[in-house]
């Protein structure tokens, strides 16, 4: 029997070095104080049964996306793998694309978002301030309107530094709040609790075999997509 939060469905890309995984809305990527599985720890017994490998199974984050958001998450099968990918993360070599719905018409087709962000712990959420600010970390990202729907907007969007809820906190600081982010002012949920944000696409030069590596992640089908046309 398989781990039941990761099917060979999810499965978008493996080697010996990596794998990537469509995580559904709702998961955890690691473990935390509530005690919920996680797609890490569903990794290795994933693993473990696929393979059939008694013992211990190496899994390492790599990135993590929020629990409400869906898409491409990265994990690494070695450590030297996992030290590697970490680099590239760090010194921005991993392009990033993430699809969201936000409410309202946003007006210029194309644009860029900076502001500065501070993450307060208890809350667990991020402040945006249009101006340098003691303990607020600058934040940068470029958006691509797609469609326009007759209450939202759907936008493409590559972040640009890595920030706590970045792309949510900038995108409801410019008045454009993600569908169903009740967190930062969404008007109201999804119905299955996911925000609109999908983590889409990862593009980089791979760690081990120095050769270009392009993924892509489908959207979920239903849900809070339906009123978009399928990209």
């Amino acid at each position: 029997m398989q781990s039941q939060l990761i099917s060979d469905d999810d499965v978008l890309f493996e080697d010996n070095h990596l794998i990537a995984i469509n995580k559904k809305a709702g998961i955890l990527v690691q473990g935390d104080k509530t005690g919920d599985p996680s797609l890490a720890d569903s990794l290795a017994d994933y693993l473990r049964i696929k393979y059939n490998k008694p013992g211990n199974i190496f899994t390492g984050v790599i990135h993590r996306i929020d629990r409400p958001v869906s898409g491409l998450v990265m994990l690494a099968k070695t450590s030297k793998a996992l030290a590697r990918m970490n680099e590239l993360f760090k010194t921005r070599e991993v392009k990033k694309i993430y699809l969201c719905l936000v409410e309202g018409k946003v007006n210029d087709l194309n644009g860029s978002i900076v502001s500065y962000l501070k993450k307060d712990e208890k809350k667990n959420k991020s402040f945006s301030r249009s101006k340098e600010s003691e303990g607020y970390k600058k934040a940068e990202l470029n958006y691509e309107v797609l469609q326009h729907l007759d209450r939202y907007s759907l936008l493409k969007i590559e972040p640009l530094t890595g920030r706590h809820h970045q792309i949510r906190a900038q995108l409801a600081s410019i008045g454009h709040i993600i569908k169903g982010d009740l967190k930062y002012g969404a008007k109201r949920s999804n119905s299955d609790g996911s925000i609109s944000l999908h983590s889409s696409e990862l593009s980089f030069i791979h760690p081990v075999k120095n050769t270009p590596v392009y993924i892509k992640a489908p959207l979920p089908k239903g849900g809070s997509w339906d009123v978009i046309d399928q990209l």
